[in-house]
This record gives C-alpha cells, structure tokens and sequence, in this order.
C-alpha cells in the first residue's frame, strides 16, 4: 500500500508519540538495551514539543488514513539535525522510513541547508545502512553515559546560569570549536532556564542548553566540559552524549561513576569540522 506523507501537527502527538516509544522500545530490547522514552506519555510529550514549534519541519506517514511513521528537522540553526524518525513496527520494512528520511532530506535542500546531521543508535543495522545510502558519513562515536552528577568545582571555572545577553559570547563559543554557531537552540534553551556558561579568566569559554539527551554543550577545552558536567544536578533522560574519541573527557566521566548505556553515532552529511575543542552532542545532533 501507498504510503502519504503529511505536516505534522499537534493533534498527533499522542499516537506518534505512543509510536515513537513502541519503536524504540521494540528495537532496544531486541538488542537487550534500555529504551530511550521510559513511557509513552514521556514519548508524546517529547513529540508535543517538537510537532507545536516553529522551528521543527516535521513530517507524518499514513496509510489509509492511519500514522505509521513521523519524522523531524531541527532548523533552529544553521546546520539541520534530524530526528527522531520513528516507524510503527507492524509497518517495519515496508520503505516508510526509507520514505520519512527523503522527505527530511528534500526539505533539508529547499532551505539550502549548509549540513545535515543526526545521531543513531550504533546496534541498528539497518538505519546505518540507510543513512549511509543517504550519503551520511559516520563521524563520531558517542558514549550515551548515566549516573550521579559529580557535583564538583574545577579549578578557575565557574558555572552559572546563562541571560539572554550571554547569548553573543555562547554563539562565539560555538563557532570557535564547531565552525558554525546553534543560536536557536541556545535562545530556546536561555528562555526555558536550561542553559549554564562556563566561565574562565572572566569570560564565557563554554555553555550547555543542558546536561541532557536533547541538550548539547561546548567548551573551548575538557576542563570547561567537566565543570559543565560537575555542575550538573541531573543527565535527564537516557543521558549525556560522550565523544568516544575523547578519551580524557570519557575517562573523567567514567572515574565519577558514570556508566555508558550504549554507544551511539554522529552521523553527517554537508558541511563539517572537525572539532576544535571539546562538545556533548544532542540526540538531535
């Protein structure tokens, strides 16, 4: 059957959302992994966000009327992240993803977005192989690491709560390590009260929109990530993204007791630097 693609709205927050959980719940214990929503109201609130802001495109599959699949693109910066893309398991295989992640893409092109990036699940087999059909390059694997936040000070750093005028020095931040700067997530974060800076020889050298799964931080260096990280009075949600690659960062973590879930992906396509610093990516990229 033919599948039709559709805007997505509020109104579909809870069955996507009860989709997007039974999906990943699906996946993550066929591989004998934790889910990533605790619950499908927790799933439908995450939708809920992203289906009512202005600054997510997002996309909803149907077959005879009934939603089998939605998807999404961070456009609140100038690179796009996409996600979560989500398919009901009975529709599994049948191309809705394959179908959900060409409309992202298209709309991606249309607003002649410099780069695309998202971050997967390293176990699913499948999605690695779509993406990278896609033109995705892996660029980076991820630690999804939980725990109880240190709680410590490091040395010459400290950490507080961002203000709308700390917004021009986290965009420097930003584009200093990353080539690029994530202004609308910042802005987004600053309003919701999510967001800290860190702070060094008296100027802002880092910020977090939040020690969370959809939250993402830079730092100029690793000591700027760890008072982040020791601030923090939580890791909401399945938890923070840890560069792998970045061993000193990943051993600090680690040496306070965290503990990785899983190992996850960057993936990219268009524009990207490498990092000239230290970053906790977001689930969304």
């Amino acid at each position: 059957m033919d599948v039709n693609l559709r805007g997505g709205t509020p109104d579909d927050a809870a069955e996507c959302g009860r989709i997007c959980f039974e999906a990943f719940a699906a996946l993550a214990r066929g591989h004998s992994f934790p889910p990533d929503f605790p619950s499908p109201e927790a799933a439908s609130g995450a939708l809920s966000m992203l289906l009512s802001h202005p600054g997510f495109f997002s996309v909803v599959a149907e077959r005879d009327g009934v939603i089998v699949g939605s998807n999404f693109l961070d456009e609140r910066s100038t690179i796009v992240g996409v996600g979560p893309i989500t398919v009901d398991p009975d529709a599994q295989d049948s191309k809705v993803g394959r179908t959900l992640m060409a409309a992202v893409m298209r709309r991606a092109a249309e607003r002649n977005a410099p780069g695309v990036r998202l971050v997967a699940a390293a176990y699913h087999n499948r999605s690695l192989s779509l993406y990278a059909k896609l033109g995705f390059e892996v660029r980076e694997p991820l630690a999804c690491m939980q725990g109880t936040p240190p709680r410590i000070r490091v040395d010459g750093h400290s950490v507080r709560a961002a203000t709308p005028t700390d917004l021009d020095a986290c965009n420097a931040v930003c584009r200093a390590v990353h080539g690029h700067e994530r202004a609308g997530e910042v802005a987004d974060a600053i309003a919701q009260g999510t967001a800290v800076i860190v702070e060094h020889d008296e100027r802002v050298t880092g910020y977090s929109t939040g020690l969370a799964f959809f939250g993402h931080s830079v730092g100029e260096t690793n000591e700027d990530l760890k008072a982040l990280i020791g601030s923090a009075s939580e890791f909401a949600g399945p938890g923070i993204l840890v560069p792998a690659r970045n061993g000193p960062l990943l051993r600090f973590c680690l040496d306070h007791g965290l503990k990785t879930r899983q190992v996850m992906m960057l993936m990219t396509t268009g524009l990207y630097n490498d990092p000239a610093g230290a970053y906790l990516p977001s689930i969304l990229y």
